[in-house]
């Protein structure tokens, strides 16, 4: 086990996490709420520094970011755990069971994912913050190796840990689960975390790429009076934020009925009134392409493969200056 960076000492040997909003206070031999974090003798450590789950080599648009390098692949890690609980996970059996691990360094990814030709390293899957110490570590050295790194994650974590990551982070794509305090609370176990969330999203957004993405639930956030309210709010930090509107399917311990298309293309409509790029995800036929703001011409085409067409960072018709990292 590694030695956990954000924790305070108290009374009686326990400790209080405080890497994320929720600040376990934890008795020896105990685990925080993330079961990532195990008090041992009145000091914190982490219990799943260089433990991986799941891997893959994934396209870039799968995270999904699809302003950022596209057409590119990056290597896709993740461990067991997370500091929410939603009831629709998608990734339960990582999430909150106890899944198989291997042991990898953070050396040796680095080298999977250049021998891979991909342009990085993203942190996925199960919640990527409660692995802190170890992406941290990783990250500095995918760094060294002229590499990217990417964070696909609930944005549940205090500012200065937060902003300390940053430091080394290329890519962030941020899951907002919905833009009511009251869905946080009573679907995903996080009660008063949803100005956290914010924070987050106005954090990274100065420090690097941001996307967010959001499934839309029937019923639960999919009000088109929350949606105007989550649109508006993205377009005040920038306008140009990809907004990734996916669909839900029954899954973990939610049993609804899936959203309809109907819904999600009012749903898409509704932000574009406010956004410049909005995309709908689990919808069989959705148009992938990315037009420019201004005129509507097709920069990226993104179909069995992604075509890019601009002029620099320009759009080839117009002129207009498109929001898209290409390397």
């Amino acid at each position: 086990m590694y030695r956990a960076l954000y924790f305070e000492k108290l009374e009686d040997n326990l400790v209080r996490c405080t890497l994320c909003p929720r600040e376990c206070v934890i008795k020896p031999g105990n685990r925080g709420f993330c079961r990532a974090k195990e008090n041992h003798a009145g000091e914190l450590y982490s219990t799943i520094y260089a433990e991986v789950s799941s891997s893959a080599i994934d396209p870039i648009e799968k995270k999904p970011l699809y302003h950022f390098c596209p057409g590119s692949t990056i290597l896709s890690i993740g461990t067991i755990g997370c500091n929410l609980r939603c009831k629709f996970c998608q990734n339960w059996h990582i999430a909150h069971i106890q899944a198989p691990t291997r042991r990898r360094s953070g050396r040796e990814l680095v080298n999977e994912a250049l021998h891979n030709d991909t342009i990085g390293i993203a942190y996925t899957y199960s919640e990527p913050l409660i692995w802190y110490e170890y992406i941290l570590d990783t990250s500095k050295k995918v760094k060294e190796a002229g590499l990217k790194n990417v964070l696909v994650t609930n944005g549940l974590i205090h500012r200065k840990p937060l902003e300390e990551l940053l430091s080394y982070i290329d890519g962030v794509n941020l899951d907002i689960k919905a833009f009511t305090e009251k869905f946080y609370d009573e679907v995903c176990g996080g009660k008063d975390y949803f100005n956290y969330v914010k924070e987050t999203a106005k954090v990274v957004s100065k420090a690097c790429h941001l996307e967010v993405t959001t499934l839309l639930i029937p019923g639960l956030n999919d009000d088109p009076d929350e949606l105007q309210e989550l649109a508006y709010w993205l377009a005040e930090l920038n306008p140009d934020i990809p907004l990734h509107l996916n669909r839900y399917f029954p899954n973990y311990q939610m049993d609804l009925s899936p959203t309809t298309v109907e819904s999600m293309l009012m749903a898409k409509e509704i932000a574009e009134e406010y956004l410049h790029y909005v995309y709908l995800g689990n919808v069989a036929d959705a148009d992938r392409t990315t037009y420019c703001s201004e005129c509507h011409y097709p920069v990226v085409k993104r179909d069995w493969f992604v075509e890019v067409d601009l002029n620099g960072e320009c759009c080839p018709e117009c002129g207009t200056v498109i929001s898209l990292i290409l390397s």
